[in-house]
């Protein structure tokens, strides 16, 4: 098996037929052989329907059914966790991606002996003040933190090599930011290719405006398990020593003003720096304590899946 094409989709059943014509001809036409992997995020239109008739007819041909709506995450990690192929392509469902690209993004990918490379929508079809802009400071963010520059995170045309996509876990909300965590796994040959980004033919976009605030966040969380994923302690510690110091500041000085200098005033507790120092001692705690359970979990952390696989479709049966 030359390439796997994974395909997570929401509610596209106009396009899926014509779809899965494009990627056909194209990996044909090229000489490739392929499979197909649709996963259905637990759509409510008739995409299953489709997905169905189509792997009853073509043996190449895979779809996977969420028991409910997941997300494109865990919809990108399952269909990681079937690909059989020597290379991975990731498209999205909605027909604006081109799988012509794919061929040249692989030929790429071994010239340049590359792990992954990610396609650029330089020219986008989309509105300027609700996704172009918003978009390029999204990108523009996310080559500041992570150091890599690709001017297009977000775009759903990729195509690895089968060893990164077998070693990264895709959870949460972190498809914007896959080759971040294929970077940090260690597969930091990372380029882009410019594709060309097709108008919408059917439907609606399925991401709102909420995409670019989750977008930072887990931009944040991805800086901070790169920082200290692996030794919480080394955050949580530093900060509860902050705090811890601050604490037993403040009760030395109150200990000696109240020894030597002011031995008749009214009582330590009656003054707030008895407070500011009972408080900073808590947090402190609290912050070593937090450090602790975080390296007890990365000792004790079970992989589990974040999704439920409801159906199962190929040309074999359900």
């Amino acid at each position: 098996m030359d390439i796997s094409v994974i395909i997570p989709l929401f509610n596209e059943e106009e396009s899926l037929i014509e779809l899965h014509q494009w990627v056909k001809s194209s990996l044909t036409d090229a000489g490739y052989s392929f499979e197909l992997i649709f996963i259905d995020d637990g759509s409510s239109d008739n995409s299953w329907k489709v997905i169905t008739n189509l792997s009853s007819t073509n043996q190449n041909v895979f779809g996977y059914r969420f028991s409910k709506n997941y997300g494109k995450s865990q919809a990108l990690n399952a269909g990681f966790e079937y690909a059989k192929g020597k290379y991975i392509a990731t498209l999205d469902a909605d027909l604006q991606d081109s799988p012509e690209e794919i061929p040249s993004m692989i030929n790429m990918l071994n010239e340049q002996k590359l792990d992954l490379v990610s396609g650029w929508k330089k020219i986008r079809h989309d509105s300027l003040f609700f996704k172009n802009i918003p978009s390029k400071l999204f990108n523009f963010a996310a080559r500041k933190v992570s150091g890599i520059k690709l001017h297009d995170f977000n775009c759903g045309i990729k195509v690895y090599r089968h060893n990164v996509i077998k070693t990264i876990d895709v959870s949460g909300e972190m498809h914007r930011y896959i080759p971040v965590l294929a970077s940090q796994a260690g597969f930091k040959r990372i380029a882009e290719k410019q594709v060309k980004h097709q108008i919408r033919k059917y439907g609606v976009t399925k991401f709102g405006a909420e995409r670019f605030i989750n977008g930072f966040l887990d931009l944040l969380t991805l800086w901070f398990l790169n920082q200290f994923g692996k030794r919480p302690m080394h955050f949580f510690g530093l900060l509860g020593t902050f705090m811890f110091i601050i604490g037993i500041g403040f009760l030395l000085y109150l200990g000696i003003d109240k020894l030597y200098f002011n031995i008749n005033s009214r009582l330590i507790t009656d003054r707030p720096q008895f407070f500011i120092a009972l408080v900073t001692i808590i947090i402190g705690v609290q912050f070593f304590v937090s450090g602790f359970i975080g390296e007890l979990l990365l000792r004790l952390r079970i992989k589990e899946k974040s999704y439920i696989i409801s159906e199962i479709s190929s040309s074999e049966g359900n």
